[in-house]
């Protein structure tokens, strides 16, 4: 039981140790990776090599697939472009099978001692605490192989009668016995969600001489495909492209896998011959050839795989958007549903925070939508001539501001639902500011729908009390002051949408003291007109509700634009 409890620790170090390791390089250079990502993606070459690069970083296969197939689902990556990254995160992930293999022939642990000592320093020094956790999480991968390799040489399972039995009970030269183990290798990578942790037992029952080197090669074919099923299973809320995606994904893997089955003993006699001539001949380097070799394959297998696909892009694109159709409804948009925060499966929080970006961005192009329909239902009351389809178009439209309205409030409370579970893991400064900056956004995008929805019942209760219309010069004044603020939301959404390094917020101001300008320009001339008997007081009232609810929604807008800015208006 000890050795069991050994061997079962020994695998969980690793596994943390990996996680440990990928969140810190995430954290450290989350912004870069997401810029790369969406920058060095211009053609399938630098896609391939950027996802190889990345995947190698940050040690995990696992967090570049999530990371792509959000960004396709945030609209960041076309579908082209994620087909490339993935097949390079499956040649960067290789790179782990190799410090496997280090360590299941070398004593390292010396090493990991080190990245304890070096890393629990910079973790205290708050500056370099991000450097810390990378070390130690290394020290804690380490630590994890060393164990795993002592106890598995306590275990002796060469030696080992039952281990022996069990696996001398598979036909080595039967087609179902590959088939057997590359399927054990795919629900064992499915049930721990970890390649890595499968490819550590690989190692060592092969190394140990306990599984034989072919049905040790069909387990990590069985991985290969084992591990797609994160990827899919990110994508299972997500939009119609991100799901393709992860579909590609699988294809690649499952692709390869069939190929690789038609020539498979030659493919591993030809790897093993590899490794022998590096290595050497010498019997004492069994256990090291082993451990090579089940790494040796793996570069290969996948480094072959992506020169084969990488000249189909364009076909795997069209196969998969075949087969996964979109389906998008009439009128999807006015129904409420996150389109880019995906259902919590996000593993890293510096990437749930780009997520939350994306949702308030279209947040903020819904509130921009509803604007346009008041100024639409503001037309539509000021050319009523008593027909009954005038009273149901109008009716209509304002129905669906209405809805709108509830969706802004359903958008606020779930968007800030999903920050609070963000923001309780943890984070770096620089994201806890931008969920506060967040947090702050989404509330005024709140209060710019419930000004449109004032101005929408303002114009509902002139219609149906059957009031009369605003004099041609009362309308001019509104269409002139909507216009203005119609503007100011466009600069919102252009700095929502793009990068604030390149965003005059300035020209935000200055439109917001126009609207302020033009708003008691008009507050005084309302009163001359209702002295001179243009129109009556009440009139003057409605038309001043709508005047002021603009100039209400324009400091909103400045509210958010300062939220994103990270400034306010007397800093400018």
């Amino acid at each position: 039981m000890l050795i069991i409890f050994k061997l079962l620790g020994s695998l969980a170090l690793l596994m943390f140790g990996m996680k440990s390791m990928s969140d810190a390089l995430q954290k450290m250079a989350g912004p870069q990776l997401r810029h790369v990502l969406g920058a060095m993606t211009t053609n399938r070459f630098t896609g391939l090599l950027t996802g190889t690069v990345v995947t190698a970083s940050v040690q995990s296969s696992t967090a570049t697939t999530v990371m792509t197939v959000s960004f396709v689902n945030a609209g960041l990556l076309t579908l082209a472009q994620a087909i490339s990254v993935i097949m390079g995160a499956n040649i960067g992930t290789t790179l782990t099978a190799w410090i496997m293999a280090l360590g299941a022939s070398f004593d390292i642990s010396i090493v990991s001692y080190v990245g304890f000592f070096v890393g629990i320093i910079l973790i205290y020094m708050k500056k370099h605490r991000y450097i810390g956790d990378f070390l130690f999480g290394l020290g804690l991968l380490l630590l994890g192989l060393t164990t795993l390799r002592m106890t598995g040489n306590e275990m002796d399972l060469g030696h080992n009668p039952t281990v022996l039995s069990f696996f001398q009970s598979f036909d080595p030269d039967s087609f179902w016995t590959t088939l057997i183990f590359l399927f054990l290798g795919g629900v064992l990578t499915f049930c721990v969600q970890s390649s890595a942790a499968v490819m550590a037992i690989t190692m060592l029952l092969c190394g140990s001489g306990a599984m034989p080197i072919y049905q040790g090669i069909a387990l990590v074919l069985g991985e290969n495909i084992g591990t797609t099923i994160t990827s899919n299973l990110a994508a299972l809320s997500a939009n119609t492209q991100a799901r393709r995606a992860a579909l590609a994904h699988m294809f690649f893997n499952v692709f390869g896998v069939i190929w690789i089955l038609v020539v498979f003993r030659w493919f591993i006699d030809g790897v093993i011959y590899v490794v022998d001539n590096v290595m050497g001949q010498a019997e004492a380097n069994i256990q090291s050839k082993l451990t090579f070799t089940l790494a040796a394959f793996h570069t290969g297998f996948n480094v072959i795989n992506a020169s084969i696909l990488i000249w189909f892009i364009p076909q795997i694109e069209k196969f998969v958007c075949w087969v996964i159709k979109s389906k998008k409804a009439e009128g999807e948009d006015e129904d409420f549903r996150l389109h880019f925060i995906t259902a919590g499966f996000m593993k890293t929080p510096e990437l749930s925070v780009l997520e939350a970006q994306k949702e308030i961005q279209s947040f903020s192009e819904r509130m921009q939508r509803m604007f346009g329909m008041v100024q639409e239902l503001l037309s539509e009351s000021s050319s009523i001539t008593g027909k009954k389809q005038d009273d149901q178009a109008f009716n209509k439209l304002y129905s669906r501001i209405e809805k709108y309205e509830g969706i802004s409030d359903n958008m606020e409370l779930e968007i800030a639902k999903y920050l609070e579970q963000v923001s309780d893991a943890h984070l770096s400064d620089e994201t806890k500011a931008k969920i506060r900056a967040m947090l702050r956004e989404i509330s005024e995008l709140e209060s710019i729908g419930d000004a449109c929805f004032n101005m929408a019942r303002t114009i509902n209760r002139k219609y149906t009390q059957k009031q009369d219309h605003f004099t041609e010069k009362q309308y001019d004044h509104i269409y002139q002051m909507m216009s203005l603020t119609d503007n100011s939301l466009t600069q919102m959404n252009q700095l929502m949408g793009g990068r604030k390094e390149s965003f005059d917020v300035n020209r935000t101001f200055n439109i917001e003291n126009e609207i302020n300008n033009y708003r008691n320009q008009l507050k005084a001339q309302n009163i001359v007109d209702i002295n001179n008997h243009e129109y009556t007081y009440a009139e003057g009232t409605v038309y001043m509700d709508l005047i002021n609810e603009c100039e209400k929604l324009g400091d909103y807008v400045v509210n958010v634009v300062e939220a994103r800015m990270g400034t306010r208006q007397k800093d400018a």
